[in-house]
């Protein structure tokens, strides 16, 4: 996609939001200082043998940041641009976001440097399960709960669940989310993180009485959380017009099929089994072809936003002619691409808040693992709703009572919970 990816900056750009939060709800000086680095930071190496007989070697990360309110909860990613600034900028984003909706979470996110494409299915699983050994020693149900992330799916993470169970001597299904439900998986979550994202674009849309037949969409990306939001809005009735991925984007003034598109996109298989898509949208037929950088140019109500991070940047903003935008990739709006778009009056639902869904049925999974109980589909989606209805309506109040952006509501409510609990377990001395 078309993103600035200066990971050296990346994770600075991310904690530059914080000053402001900091001055706006006075959170004290020695929570401050909690607030701005990650609580552990992991690197190993990832040994790989190759179906060749060769043995390579990958750089792999796992951060945990801020355990206050528990455990670290976050994805793995496999990504040939993965490093360790952007696997700690997204941590931070974790911790924020499972504060924003209340969740017993710190901030955690892993990731491996590799390309997961160019391996085969055994030698995937290969990394998968040498990727857990690396980390075994600070994950674990009450301390590291990983789940799948970009180029990671139930699969890979019922591999990293097997492996840790060989690890532990023991059945430890509560370590890691995301997984088959034939492994402890829970109903619902593939599709979670997309439907979450909705809830909040459906209670947005209601409180600026906006009705969904009456809203045209634009997907950057067309990943598992973005197919799953494109599925259930056209469901609902918002016209979806455009989506891109890495290849293209496609176009069409009367809509598109989300499920036409990736049922072709799902033509051919690299891996066998499904473990991931070789075909672009781009396949797709009687639909007009742009280049994949004119999405973010349409003019549409609505640009949903769910490649990868930094996608609209001080070098494109002013390109962006979007109503408002919807951010189901972590961080894929710039602090200063955000600043601008707030100077300009464009509404933007940040990630925080809009791609919680994957993170709270995730939760969910793990207090059925825990519990040893089994809820069905339809409980799991009215638990959803119901976390996200009542959270987002105080980000959203708290916006319009203090005259902010959604995105500084939704870090005060987040941080405010943080800074609250540091205080709480006395870690903060009296200021004179």
């Amino acid at each position: 996609m078309s993103g600035q990816k200066d990971h050296a900056n990346l994770f600075d750009d991310a904690r530059s939001r914080l000053e402001e939060v900091f001055d706006a709800i006075e959170v004290h000086g020695d929570a401050r200082e909690r607030l701005m680095q990650p609580s552990l930071s992991l690197q190993v190496s990832v040994p790989v043998r190759m179906d060749d007989g060769s043995l390579k070697v990958f750089p792999g990360w796992r951060v945990q940041y801020n355990t206050t309110l528990g455990p670290a909860k976050g994805g793995i990613r496999f990504h040939p641009d993965v490093n360790q600034e952007e696997v700690t900028t997204l941590s931070f984003w974790m911790a924020v976001k499972c504060a924003v909706v209340d969740l017993p979470y710190g901030g955690g996110k892993g990731g491996v440097k590799v390309d997961p494409k160019q391996l085969s299915k055994l030698e995937l699983e290969r990394l998968a399960r040498s990727y857990i050994r690396g980390i075994a020693d600070i994950m674990g149900p009450d301390r590291d709960i990983p789940a799948p992330d970009v180029n990671t799916n139930a699969t890979v993470m019922g591999w990293m669940a097997d492996e840790f169970d060989h690890l532990a001597r023991a059945k430890v299904p509560a370590a890691i989310t995301g997984k088959p439900p034939e492994l402890g998986g829970s109903h619902g979550r593939v599709a979670a993180t997309g439907r979450g994202a909705l809830h909040v674009l459906d209670l947005w849309a209601e409180r600026e009485k906006r009705k969904p037949e009456e809203t045209t969409v634009a997907i950057q990306g067309f990943g598992n959380a973005a197919y799953h939001f494109a599925r259930l809005a056209h469901e609902q009735g918002f016209r979806i017009v455009a989506v891109s991925d890495s290849k293209g984007t496609i176009y069409s003034q009367e809509g598109l099929d989300p499920d036409a598109i990736m049922e072709q996109k799902q033509r051919n298989k690299r891996l066998h089994d499904m473990v991931y898509c070789d075909d672009s949208v781009c396949i797709a037929e009687d639909v007009e072809k742009l280049d994949r950088d004119d999405l973010l140019t349409l003019e549409v109500d609505v640009l949903a936003l769910a490649a990868l991070e930094n996608q609209v940047h001080e070098g494109n903003v002013d390109q962006i002619k979007a109503g408002a935008l919807l951010e189901i990739a972590n961080g894929p709006v710039s602090s200063h691409a955000d600043e601008q778009l707030e100077e300009r009056g464009v509404p933007v639902l940040p990630d925080v808040l809009a791609n919680t869904g994957g993170v709270i049925v995730s939760y969910f999974e793990w207090l059925q693992n825990r519990s040893g109980e089994r809820w069905s589909e339809e409980e799991i989606n009215k638990r959803l709703a119901e976390r996200l209805v009542r959270e987002s309506e105080l980000v959203f109040e708290r916006a319009e009572k203090e005259t902010i952006s959604y995105r500084r509501a939704a870090y005060r409510q987040g941080i405010e919970r943080i800074a609250h609990a540091i205080q709480l377990r006395g870690n903060c001395q009296d200021s004179e």
